[in-house]
């Protein structure tokens, strides 16, 4: 390869910002180029330049990522693998710290998952995400699933299954958002999104007068779909089946990518697939 035509790529870059994350040693990345035909100083200077960008990169990144605020936080330290959920004990089958997710098992009955559903069903439109520009909502191509919303409180079982997650997750009730209702077809899926309010938006400060930022969220499975349909975290590689009964429980502590929180209802490949979903705010929500 002539020194006069070689031109550092962004592939090129890339691909020693990979190598380097990797672990790999300077002088290896070096040598690797040159063993392909690059030019020693042509590599030199690419991986000084390319890591000082990437360095840059990431100190501007540190520098824009918000402080933390408190968020809800189910007690289950000393390993204790049942959490009293006030009117129902509920078993903790998974926690992790980073993301923070906690999944519950049983935290509905099968009678109340069924009941929800029957309630749902008459109501159900198409579902809606937030629009960004304005803060309210529309159809969007990402989430094809049918949905609707129980106001807080609006019913005896709503009601009691609002005090039961705050009491697991130590927060307050009228913090809380209605719970929604979703149902997937087939095919149906939410592509990965985040559920905190992106501050950059023009619409975000519309919602927020509402209670704040969203700081945690409860998926509750309100059935078993024959196969897919899991909630994916696809930042750390983790996906949780949809179970009857069970629940997946994470919260961010500030509305930035550095929680993790990335995550996504995967397509239901069989069956269908309903959960209900309550998300958790700062403040009052009203």
């Amino acid at each position: 390869m002539s020194t006069a035509t070689q031109t550092v790529t962004e592939d090129l870059r890339r691909w020693i910002i990979a190598q380097a994350e990797a672990g790999c040693r300077p002088e290896d990345i070096v040598a690797a180029m040159t063993k392909s035909g690059w030019d020693e100083d042509v590599a030199l200077d690419a991986l000084e330049n390319t890591l000082r960008d990437r360095l840059d990169q990431v100190a501007r990144e540190r520098a824009s990522i918000p402080p933390p605020v408190p968020v809800p936080e189910p007690t289950v330290g000393g390993g204790h693998p049942v959490l009293d959920g006030g009117d129902r004990e509920v078993r903790v089958l998974l926690k992790m710290q980073s993301p923070r997710v906690i999944v519950f098992g049983g935290l509905l009955s099968d009678e109340e998952c069924d009941a929800l559903v029957e309630l749902a069903k008459p109501k159900l439109a198409r579902s809606e995400t937030v629009v960004n520009a304005t803060g309210g909502s529309e159809v969007n191509a990402a989430r094809t699933s049918e949905g609707m919303f129980f106001d807080r409180g609006a019913i005896g079982l709503v009601d009691r299954i609002e005090r039961r997650i705050a009491r697991l997750v130590n927060w307050p009730v009228e913090n809380g958002e209605g719970i929604q209702v979703l149902h997937y077809s087939p095919g149906a899926e939410y592509k990965p999104h985040h559920d905190y309010f992106d501050p950059v938006h023009p619409g975000t400060a519309t919602i927020l007068q509402r209670g704040g930022q969203r700081v945690g969220t409860v998926v509750m499975y309100l059935n078993t779909p024959a196969a897919g349909g899991g909630t994916t975290f696809p930042d750390v590689g983790l996906e949780v089946a949809p179970i009857k009964g069970n629940a997946v429980f994470f919260s961010y502590d500030r509305a930035h990518t550095v929680t993790k929180t990335l995550h996504g209802g995967a397509p239901v490949i069989d069956g269908e697939k309903w959960v209900a979903t309550k998300w958790l705010r700062e403040r009052v929500f009203v």
